[in-house]
């Protein structure tokens, strides 16, 4: 007759492949890199800049988008440690700029609105600094990868990807309820100014046809001889 487990085998092998679920999920997860990710807003009239210590033949990607403010504009500016332009684009609403670092150094990259009088942007953007690691540290081995290592990088670069779609409907959902506010306060001022000039244009009739109903009297003054 098979023999019946024990709990403390069962629990033993549940142990073990806990721990080989905690150690695939940990691997899933993406790892940090160099990246910043910001959202912040810029006043009319204001200049926000931000730098970042970059090393020769590093790949850096800049991509970034107006969310909320005016025509959803905003001037862009990347200039390399020695203030060479590297980039330069105004009034973009969202845009993405790809280049490799030529030296080492601190670079730096600006953000604009000094060309709006009166309305102030929240603008969002996601500055890559070279490329993630590789999930394995055998990754870039001559061998081939196991089964399992390659359903890791695969479901790794899905989950990446579903990360960037996230964001991006993210920003496109914050800026549509951005749209959606300011037409709805437009609609609302709108309807305010007709409800004030009906009342006026109906107080005006008012009057109008009491004017044309009402009484004139006469006076007739006799002159004696």
């Amino acid at each position: 007759m098979p023999r019946l487990w024990s709990a403390q085998r069962w629990a033993a092998v549940a142990g073990r492949w806990g721990c080989r679920l905690l150690a695939l999920l940990l691997l899933l997860v993406p790892g940090p890199c160099g990246a910043s990710e910001i959202t912040f807003e810029l006043p009319d009239n204001a200049k926000q800049c931000f730098y970042e210590d970059i090393t020769q033949g590093t790949k850096c990607t800049l991509e970034f988008q107006v969310i909320t403010g005016g025509h959803y504009d905003v001037d862009c500016r990347l200039e390399d440690p020695d203030g060479n332009v590297l980039y330069k684009e105004m009034k973009k609403q969202y845009d993405s700029f790809t280049f490799t670092a030529s030296k080492n150094g601190t670079y730096k990259f600006c953000f604009s609105n000094e060309f709006s009088t009166f309305t102030h942007k929240t603008v969002y953007f996601d500055f890559q600094v070279g490329e993630d690691p590789p999930l394995f540290p055998s990754e870039n081995r001559v061998s081939a990868l196991t089964q399992m290592e390659s359903a890791c990088v695969s479901i790794h670069e899905a989950l990446k990807s579903v990360i960037d779609y996230q964001t991006h409907f993210r920003l496109r959902e914050a800026q549509g309820r951005s749209r959606a506010e300011d037409l709805n306060t437009r609609v609302a001022y709108w309807s305010v100014g007709e409800a004030l000039i009906l009342l006026v244009v109906s107080i005006g009739q008012v009057f109008l046809l009491k004017s044309f109903f009402s009484d004139k009297r006469t006076t007739t003054t006799r002159v004696g001889s």
